[in-house]
């Protein structure tokens, strides 16, 4: 029902402003619509020590292929429809691979994972429907076959200089799987409802040359029983150059705040990375409060902790103090190989280190859109987790 009341209050207001804009025909903006696509194909390979496979763990691999195709209408008096569907298939998965991967790779099936209408007036646009979001605290992530996505409505605004203003209203939430609701399940994905509704309120300015600064935060209804949930982020970066080298540094906030008995906690971050021809490096730092865990979000892609390693490592556990330092060498603009190392002291599973390697190459000429993502990690001290993910995708 809140949907339905913003998309009626956003149709009355366009009502009003369409007509400032030069008409087209209904049959070209459909006719001159873009189409892009991806074809993927993910192999997973993880072990995460526990013999007996369930939902998220065990000793196995999983191989998996997708498509994604997309298409978008050209401008009608500053509308535009858009879709996306989503697909995914594991033809060979075995039934220990169907529990282990039943929270991120496993689902074979097909989704519509957007539908919108999305309307622009001078510089603020309005999308309503089924939508993948990018913001600081509710934002989809293209890291596994199937990409998450929400319904709900988005609003952006550009017309302060150098600023972006955003607010969104999610009612629904895909995952990349059914998240094993279901034992062993072979659903897709689908939306299921965000407590009793969620927003969101976000910031991003860009008005000194170098720095960005962004405020976010957002809020969730009947996140659980009779508790609300409210979400703030903090983010300011600063990128900048010298004579032989670039270099850049940054610093996170995160707090999150229970309307009910759920202890509240909060969290921050920094980092300090430099660049000297071809090789970038960083190191970060990460410490949470001793009271709860730090939610970093709503959708996959708010999932941007400074320390986070590139698989296992989950550093928003109660108390968690991390340190990471990354080394990355480019070879040229397509092909890159970087190390990564990370350690965690997290009273609850002890100290823990996360050895990682990883390599990326994109094609170019005739294989033009096709690259290849190839990511190890192992869990050391007193972890024993360990996963390789070789990512192909193609995309037209």
């Amino acid at each position: 029902m809140k949907l339905a009341r913003l998309s009626l209050a956003a149709i009355a207001v366009v009502g009003l402003t369409s007509s400032s804009f030069a008409a087209d025909t209904l049959a070209d903006a459909f006719k001159n619509g873009k189409i892009t696509g991806e074809l993927k194909a993910f192999y997973f390979d993880r072990d995460t020590g526990v013999d007996v496979a369930s939902v998220g763990a065990g000793d196995t691999s999983i191989f998996v292929t997708g498509v994604m195709l997309n298409y978008v209408t050209d401008s009608l008096m500053g509308f535009k429809f858009g879709t996306t569907v989503q697909s995914s298939s594991a033809p060979f998965a075995s039934d220990d691979a169907k529990d282990v991967f039943a929270k991120d790779m496993y689902g074979s099936g097909a989704v519509l994972s957007e539908a919108y209408l999305e309307y622009t007036f001078a510089k603020t646009t309005a999308k309503i429907g089924r939508q993948f979001i990018s913001s600081p605290l509710v934002a989809s992530s293209g890291s596994r076959v199937i990409k998450d996505s929400f319904e709900g409505a988005t609003l952006i605004n550009t017309d302060l200089p150098n600023t972006t203003l955003g607010f969104g209203y999610v009612d629904k939430w895909q995952a990349r799987t059914n998240q094993g609701w279901a034992p062993k399940s072979t659903g897709m994905a689908d939306f299921k409802q965000v407590g009793d509704g969620a927003y969101t309120l976000f910031a991003i300015n860009k008005s000194i040359p170098g720095l960005m600064l962004s405020g976010a935060w957002a809020g969730i209804e009947e996140f659980s029983a009779g508790e609300d949930l409210d979400l703030y982020r903090f983010e300011a970066r600063y990128d900048g150059k010298a004579t032989d080298f670039t270099y850049n540094l940054g610093a996170q906030y995160f707090s999150t705040q229970y309307s009910g008995v759920t202890k509240d906690a909060n969290g921050y971050a920094l980092k300090a990375g430099v660049g000297v021809g071809s090789i970038d490096a960083y190191v970060a730092y990460s410490k949470i409060s001793d009271d709860g865990k730090v939610k970093y979000g709503l959708g996959y892609g708010a999932d941007t902790l400074y320390t986070q390693s590139p698989i296992i490592s989950d550093n928003y556990e109660p108390d968690t103090e991390a340190y990471a330092i990354d080394v990355a060498y480019k070879f040229n603009a397509d092909a890159k190989i970087g190390v990564d190392y990370t350690q965690t002291d997290d009273p609850a599973r002890g100290d823990l280190s996360y050895s990682a390697v990883y390599g990326s190459y994109a094609f170019s000429g005739a294989l033009k859109g096709l690259s290849v993502l190839v990511q190890y990690e192992k869990e050391g001290k007193d972890g024993n987790d360990e996963e390789l993910r070789v990512k192909t995708s193609y995309k037209f």
